[in-house]
């Protein structure tokens, strides 16, 4: 028997209607406090979770050295290299600079970095710059309790600066962008967020995209989406393993929860610090839960994946995923997904992001609609040393 029934029966036994309403309405009014208290200690709990991975956990010491082929010196902080780019946060000036890697002269550090070169090989450790006779390219030596490598500047395509610290290896990104029109009193949003922990041979990171749309005498339309994904170099350069989970809902394909798990292996087939370029083969299972009383789904797939990264100094950049899912326990049906995401960057941590997304099922149980497509853009922010 519900609540309200309850509070009914008792009041017809007892023949104290008032007495008892005002009760119910006493608990009632105790039940949304409670509940007012609950969202507001969540929404408390979220700000302190973004404050605290934002800010002080990636704090360091600002004594790196960087100086440029046209005399100009720096010293600050070396966040990373990325797409040709070193990013430094210097003394006394707010925000995150850049420069272009190719006119780097020399750069002195002693916070620890994975570096990682366009054959595949990554190291660990400090940097310090050797002396080259002129005309040749600059050498990076990267030394740590074990050893020491020396790297053409040209072949070093990624640096992370990394901590011994868990905390502070952490590097992600925050998307955020509403539409509102008042013609139809349409609202749409879209919210993204992606966290990444790298290591010298092995690396994950989780992201959660999620979007919804509604207008007058329409439906709401959501979909949320989490992957997260983990893989680890072999012993062959550009050769890796990964091993991806993911959680999807959208009611565009009238799915309420879709639950997969899929693995196998990779190669990098393009390396470089414009673009790079990795394929993945392997297997994948889906436990998928529909809406109109539609039986869950379980079924095995094959995986052929693709992911394109590219780069242009300091100012944009992009990724395109896409994934192929033949049927291996019904060879009838085949499924493939595509996101899409292309930054512009303004200043600093802060760029405009444009995202497209679509999954397609060649095969939609009852009637329901086997695609679901659509795009979003915002403002971006990234923390750490992303």
């Amino acid at each position: 028997m519900g609540f309200k029934s309850s509070f009914i029966a008792v009041c017809v036994c007892g023949g104290v209607f008032e007495d008892t309403e005002c009760r119910m309405t006493t608990l009632m009014e105790r039940e949304n406090s409670m509940k007012t208290r609950l969202v507001a200690t969540v929404k408390g709990v979220i700000l302190c979770c973004v404050l605290f991975l934002g800010t002080p956990l990636f704090a360091q010491k600002n004594s790196d050295v960087i100086l440029m082929k046209d005399g100009d010196r720096f010293t600050g902080e070396i966040k990373g290299l990325r797409a040709g780019v070193l990013y430094i946060s210097i003394n006394d000036i707010l925000g995150t600079s850049s420069v272009e890697w190719s006119k780097v002269a020399h750069l002195e550090s002693k916070q620890l970095f994975v570096v990682k070169t366009e054959d595949g090989s990554v190291y660990t450790g400090s940097l310090n710059t050797t002396n080259t006779p002129g005309g040749r390219p600059m050498e990076i030596t990267v030394a740590d309790t074990s050893g020491q490598a020396v790297i053409e500047s040209p072949k070093i395509v990624q640096m992370k600066a990394t901590s011994a610290k868990f905390f502070q290896r952490f590097n992600g990104s925050i998307n955020t962008g509403i539409i509102y029109s008042k013609g139809n009193e349409s609202t749409q949003y879209s919210l993204g967020s992606e966290i990444e922990y790298p290591r010298e041979r092995w690396g994950a990171d989780a992201g959660l995209n999620s979007t919804l749309s509604s207008s007058t005498g329409a439906t709401a339309s959501t979909r949320n989406q989490f992957v997260f994904d983990a893989y680890r170099l072999m012993r062959w350069n550009n050769w890796f393993y990964k091993g991806l989970a993911g959680g999807l809902q959208s009611s565009e394909q009238g799915i309420i929860r879709q639950t997969s798990f899929s693995g196998g292996v990779g190669r990098f087939v393009k390396n470089t610090n414009r673009s790079r370029i990795s394929v993945l083969g392997g297997f994948a299972g889906q436990n998928t839960a529909y809406q109109q009383e539609i039986p869950s789904q379980n079924l095995a797939f094959g995986l052929v994946a693709a992911e394109l990264q590219f780069f242009r100094f300091d100012k944009t950049n992009g990724s395109v995923d896409a994934m192929l899912l033949p049927g291996i326990s019904d060879p009838s049906r085949v499924k493939f997904n595509l996101n899409a995401t292309y930054f512009i960057k303004f200043t600093g941590s802060l760029s405009w992001n444009i995202s497209v997304y679509d999954n397609w099922d060649s095969k939609p149980p009852g009637g329901l609609s086997g695609s679901d497509y659509g795009s979003s853009s915002g403002l971006s922010w990234t923390f750490g040393n992303k």
